[in-house]
Formats: structure tokens, C-alpha cells, sequence
């Protein structure tokens, strides 16, 4: 278990470092073929990062609100919150707020910026289906979720999308501009323009790769964190296969919340080419890394 742990987070900053590098190439053929300069890189910058910081601090309570999720009483839910707290005792971080979504599909997510102002959601179809050990195991890859910051992790990789779309963008813009004023397609010419273009288009798909990629080795990592906390990977392996198998669809479930849940309650395509951009990775997989750990 320690070894998927420190392998899944090596892994992650791996993916990290080279969306940086992305970035700041394309931050660099900006500023070398258009007037703005880098400059323009900056403006970018600052419009991503205010996007990001409203999802930050308001995120939360959007992603609760749309997704029919209820705080969920004490006195009705007490195994619920027995399980929750125990298991935030174990992971060192404070209880986070319990919701219920009333929903008859299993399924699960934790949303929140830091152990501090983190909750955790469950459908009442996990709570029905699913045994003790089971659910334990879903909330406990969800506490893992919270210990390992993976909220503000993602919003990191947000921003770094929301920068190389804009200066994609803008670098297209400008170099279509420079042709129509009859310039020198925005500052650069020859080789130089050329490679811009190329990584004009071809950024913001590497930057959505990075961005599953970094998506779903963090589900591995809240996976093997979830099996530390309880000491027994097969109660989350479990749930995996039932939540995976079951036919009830998730009402609640749209394509901007879908990502949060332990398992993908949208379709997410096969083949090689299509599982590149799935945000989770498959469940035969992760069982199967779980019950060799």
C-alpha cells in the first residue's frame, strides 16, 4: 500500500511538470509572435487563475446544490456519521459535513478546498446496496480525497487548461490577424511560425490529457490511501464492482460533476483512442490493483 502511494504521487508530479512545461512554450511562442508579448501570457494568466479562484471558494456549494445533495440529519444517518468520523480520526483531518443524495444508483463524492472546509455526499442507493465494510471502504477513498488535497489539486490543473486555451486561442487570432493586415503573421516568420501553429493546436489537447492523467492517478492514490485507512482493501474493491454493475442511472449526474464521483456515473468510451480522455480509470484495474496490495 505505501508502495502505490508514493508511486501514484511521484507519477503526479511527473504529470505536474510537464503540464508547467507546456505552458510556459506556449507562453513563450506567444510572446515571440504577437504584439502583445508576454504580456498577453500574463492577461491570460490572471483571467484563468480569477475563474479558478470563484470555483475554489465557491465550488463547493455549487457542486452540492446542483447535484440534489442535503445535509444529512444526525439522528437519521448515525452509522453514516459514526463512519465518516472514525475514519477522519484515522486520516488526521477534521469531520467533514455528511450529505445525502436520494437517489436509488451507489455512488459517491467528496468536494471541498482543504480538510477544513471539505464534505462528503452519498447516495442513499450506497447506503442500501452496499455492506458495512463496503461503504467503508467508499468513504475512506473519499477521506483520502480530502488528506491528499485532491480538490486543490485539481483546481491547480484547471488553471493550467484555462492558460493554454487562452493563449492558444489568442495566438491563432493574432497570427490570422497579421496575415489579414499583411504582416509578419504576428512577429514571427518561417520555421518559427509554423512551430507556433503547431502548438497552437495541438496544446489544448495535450493539456486535457495531462489533465485525466492527473485525474486518474489520483483516484489511484485515494484508492490505495482509502485500503491504509481501513486496513482492508477488499471492502473498497467490492464496492468498486457493485457501483460498477449496477443498472439504476445516477439522476443527479451531469458531464461537470460526473469527474468528482468514485466511479464515473456517465458513460466514459472504450477503445484506446477514447480512454485517453476518460477521467477515471477502469474498474477492472483498480480491483485488481487493490487485491494485489
Amino acid at each position: 500500500m505505501y508502495e502505490a502511494v508514493e508511486r501514484n504521487i511521484r507519477r503526479t508530479w511527473i504529470l505536474i511538470g510537464g503540464f508547467v512545461a507546456l505552458v510556459a512554450a506556449l507562453g513563450y511562442a506567444f510572446g515571440a509572435l504577437t504584439e502583445l508579448g508576454y504580456a498577453g501570457a500574463f492577461v491570460a494568466a490572471l483571467i484563468a487563475i480569477g475563474g479558478a479562484w470563484a470555483s475554489y471558494y465557491y465550488g463547493d456549494r455549487l457542486v452540492l446544490s446542483i447535484s440534489g445533495a442535503r445535509e444529512a440529519p444526525r439522528e437519521e444517518f448515525p452509522h453514516l456519521y459514526n463512519t465518516v468520523e472514525g475514519l477522519a480520526i484515522a486520516a488526521g483531518v477534521p469531520a467533514p459535513r455528511v450529505y445525502v443524495i436520494h437517489d436509488d444508483a451507489p455512488n459517491a463524492f467528496a468536494t471541498g478546498r482543504d480538510p477544513q472546509h471539505a464534505a462528503i455526499a452519498v447516495t442513499s442507493g450506497l447506503m442500501h446496496k452496499l455492506d458495512r465494510l463496503e461503504l467503508e471502504g467508499v468513504i475512506a477513498h473519499e477521506m483520502a480525497h480530502i488528506q491528499n488535497y485532491d480538490i486543490r489539486l485539481s483546481t491547480i490543473a484547471v488553471v493550467l487548461v484555462g492558460v493554454v486555451v487562452l493563449l492558444s486561442d489568442w495566438l491563432l487570432r493574432s497570427m490570422r490577424w497579421g496575415r489579414r493586415r499583411g504582416g509578419r503573421d504576428g512577429g514571427g516568420t518561417g520555421a518559427v511560425v509554423l512551430v507556433g501553429l503547431a502548438l497552437a493546436i495541438i496544446a489544448p489537447l495535450l493539456a486535457q490529457l495531462l489533465r485525466v492523467a492527473i485525474s486518474r492517478h489520483r483516484e489511484y492514490l485515494a484508492d490505495a490511501s482509502g485500503a491504509m485507512l481501513t486496513r482492508y482493501p477488499e471492502g473498497l474493491a467490492g464496492a468498486l464492482e457493485k457501483i460498477s454493475a449496477d443498472p439504476d442511472p445516477l439522476e443527479a449526474a451531469n458531464k461537470a460533476t460526473a469527474h468528482l464521483y468514485i466511479i464515473n456515473p456517465l458513460r466514459e468510451w472504450g477503445g484506446w483512442a477514447n480512454s485517453l480522455y476518460n477521467t477515471h480509470p477502469p474498474v477492472e484495474e483498480r480491483v485488481r490493483r487493490l487485491r494485489a496490495m
